[in-house]
């Protein structure tokens, strides 16, 4: 009767592990495009084809808060053709503020403008859009609403929907997409420069790290690969994150959860930012 009993909690203990477990993305290379004007040049060319990117989640425009409203906000133009064999994510930045209250039709209207860019610019293949939020506690049942309104839009035109998990958000339950990106950047407090990268420090990331294993959302992982300027009292501050930093953050998230390791993005895609680092450098960034 005891072996019985033994072995019935192994088996529901197996069962347990099992519906803890989340489909694993496709392994591939991604990076993001974060500017106002679709344009490649020969440097972003080619660094896509050796690295084998094929995956641009590229920003179509922000939706910020206007005479009490939510407005969109510096639409990207497409000064040259998107090539068909990119694959690409419109991605749409939403301000917190703009989730305080739920806005009707909010939904509908940003899922039709990425439909209305994307057959003027002729973008087609599109699979998936995302929404990018740095939502908080006081916020995020609203942002769940309208992510739920959002992919009922989406999967009406066949579309997945993504959205972004910042670190404190890894606390809260999972959102109601089809999967989540950890964006591994800007983790830290920028008042305390003197301290810490407030772009990327192992040391900010590690609290949150626990939290992985069991977080029940498919993950891919984005890593800053550009460099944040800004001016304090008169002294100019730049802020760049050593490659070597950036494995080691690597390499600690993907102990906790393997599978992220599977699904790499960079932030982002800039002549600048591809100079930064050596090849080998993103050889190990992008490795899987």
């Amino acid at each position: 009767m005891k072996v019985k009993n033994v072995l019935l909690m192994l088996l529901l203990a197996l069962s347990a592990g099992c519906g803890k477990r989340t489909a694993e993305l496709p392994q591939e290379n991604s990076v993001y495009y974060w500017r106002t004007d679709w344009r490649l040049d020969s440097v972003a060319l080619s660094f896509m084809d050796r690295y084998h990117i094929s995956k641009v989640y590229c920003r179509y425009f922000d939706v910020v808060m206007a005479d009490s409203l939510p407005m969109p906000n510096a639409t990207i133009i497409f000064s040259e053709p998107v090539s068909a064999q990119l694959q690409i994510v419109p991605t749409v930045y939403i301000t917190e503020d703009c989730m305080h209250q739920r806005h009707e039709g909010l939904a509908r209207r940003i899922v039709n403008r990425i439909l209305q860019i994307n057959e003027t610019n002729d973008v087609g293949g599109v699979s998936e859009l995302q929404i990018d939020c740095d939502y908080t506690s006081r916020s995020r049942a609203t942002y769940y609403d309208f992510l739920n309104e959002v992919r009922r839009e989406a999967q009406k035109h066949g579309l997945r929907l993504s959205t972004t998990i910042r670190l404190h958000q890894l606390s809260m339950p999972v959102p109601p997409a089809d999967y989540g990106v950890l964006m591994l950047y800007n983790t830290g407090d920028p008042r305390k420069f003197q301290q810490r990268n407030p772009v990327l420090d192992l040391r900010d990331v590690q609290p949150y790290l626990h939290r992985l294993a069991d977080y029940a959302l498919p993950l891919a992982a984005a890593y800053p690969v550009y460099r944040w300027q800004r001016t304090i009292y008169g002294v100019r501050i730049e802020h760049t994150v050593e490659a070597s930093e950036l494995l080691r953050v690597k390499k600690a998230v993907e102990k906790q959860r393997p599978s992220l390791s599977r699904s790499i993005i960079t932030y982002h895609l800039d002549k600048e930012n591809i100079n930064r680092y050596k090849p080998e450098d993103y050889e190990a960034i992008y490795h899987h």
